[in-house]
């Protein structure tokens, strides 16, 4: 798996790559790296624990737990919640690091562990950098200091999660949902009864497709990657719109009355202008990463709101945002960050969001979207390839340089490996669709020959 961390935590084919022994190990390092740091300052920690519904996360559920408690952590086990719940109820609990068992948007097979810090908050790099050599170290032979007797940690079951993360989504809304009809994909995972309950108690009628996990099928032609089942539901049941979430819910698309896609970048924009309305975004200022569209760049200017770009990822996104104080970031792909609410991307929080603008409003969501003009865009993977050598390769370089003096100033190029999947992403952005599609296409050609 080459280095065990990636942008979003450590993923890989459930019982392949990511191990149940892997697993305790992981556990076992991050409660000694952590109270190493002082984290927990001489009590005995706590930590939460949750997944999403895939069938592996039963068996590396029980391998965390059983690391975290034979390092001395107590647990609380949180059961199938959202990744933005278990972030919520670490801090609303007090805990001292949370974990979350999912792969996200990955199919099926895959799964994946993130570790949250104090206050539901991401892990810092050296700290992610140091649990990977703790846990190497003692993987080569170094024998762990292991509590007995009383030491050991207990594991306790949290039931009320559900309820106390509703009551937050609920908390944070300007105003109800009454009159709205709404679709809502939940991907089979995570969400598919947070999301549900959310929506309807905030007075939305509610129409879900997606929200029968059954450890199997969770983003299975359906979610934020596979939108053609909600864009199908909200034409055939006149919603006002639909919203689809990922596997773990830390993200939101939408799809507007008509059927179109609502992406990141345009939610992201009727949120902005939402929150400067309201007097709630600081410094007039938006964060997004590299890949947002330049038609939210230019509708942000036109708006006279600035913008801050980042790497891709939303951990970048969200540096950034508490380096600098700001209160709205997020990505294309979905993950929106409101941070007065959230210490990640939550998608059920941005789709209730999103739905109380269209019901403060009454204007509908394709016209609030229509903000900004998304300029022709393609978005090409790559898999299969060394994707570590994207940024060295003198072929790749040169066929760079050729794609973009032929696009001149209407249009760019972005090559990046991603830091979750074996594979490279080629964006190409052009005034029309047609060059966009040609010149991606042949850089796609390039990245196989020169780094497959």
């Amino acid at each position: 798996m080459g280095r065990l961390f990636g942008t979003d935590g450590v993923r890989g084919v459930a019982n392949a790559d990511l191990t149940a022994e892997l697993a305790l190990g992981l556990s076992v390092a991050a409660a000694h790296v952590l109270g190493e740091a002082g984290t927990f300052e001489g009590h005995r920690p706590v930590a939460v624990v949750g997944r999403d519904p895939r069938a592996s996360g039963e068996f590396l559920e029980a391998a965390v737990v059983a690391g975290l408690a034979s390092a001395g952590v107590d647990v609380q086990l949180v059961g199938v919640l959202p990744t933005p719940a278990v972030a919520h109820l670490t801090g609303a609990l007090g805990a001292d690091l949370g974990v979350m068992l999912s792969a996200s948007h990955n199919a099926m097979p895959d799964n994946g562990i993130k570790f949250f810090a104090r206050g539901g908050h991401k892990l810092a790099d050296e700290l992610e950098d140091r649990i990977e050599s703790v846990y190497e170290e003692h993987r080569t032979g170094a024998p762990w200091q292991r509590p007995t007797g009383g030491g050991v940690g207990r594991v306790q079951t949290y039931d009320q999660g559900l309820d106390q993360y509703v009551a937050h989504l609920l908390g944070v809304l300007p105003n109800r949902l009454d009159g709205l009809k709404i679709v809502l994909d939940e991907a089979h995972g995570a969400a598919a009864r947070v999301s549900p309950e959310a929506f309807a108690r905030a007075g939305a009628e509610i129409i879900t497709i997606g929200a029968k996990p059954d450890g199997l099928n969770i983003n299975d032609g359906c979610g934020s990657t596979h939108l053609d089942l909600l864009k199908a539901a909200v034409v055939e049941h006149g919603a006002d719109f639909g919203v689809a979430h990922d596997g773990d819910a830390d993200r939101c698309l939408a799809v507007d009355h008509t059927g179109a896609e609502v992406d990141g970048d345009q939610i992201l924009a009727v949120l902005a202008l939402a929150m400067r309305e309201h007097g709630t975004l600081r410094e007039n200022t938006v964060v997004a990463t590299v890949m947002s569209n330049l038609g939210f760049k230019l509708a942000m200017e036109r708006e006279g709101l600035s913008l801050v770009q980042t790497a891709v990822g939303d951990r970048y996104v969200l540096e950034s945002m508490k380096e600098h104080g700001f209160a709205l970031g997020g990505e294309q792909s979905g993950h929106v960050i409101v941070l007065d609410h959230a210490t990640t991307g939550d998608g059920t929080l941005t789709g209730l969001l999103l739905a109380a603008r269209v019901a403060e409003t009454g204007r509908s969501l394709a016209e609030l979207a229509g903000v900004m003009e998304r300029l022709p865009q393609v978005l090409i993977n790559v898999p299969d390839v060394d994707k570590s050598r994207v940024t060295t390769s003198a072929e790749l370089s040169n066929a760079v340089a050729e794609a973009e003096r032929e696009l001149g100033a209407t249009g760019r190029v972005l090559l990046r490996s991603s830091g979750t999947e074996p594979l490279v992403r080629v964006m190409v952005e052009a005034a029309d669709i047609e060059q966009a599609r040609s010149v991606a296409e042949r850089l796609a050609d390039v990245v196989k020959s020169a780094l497959g």
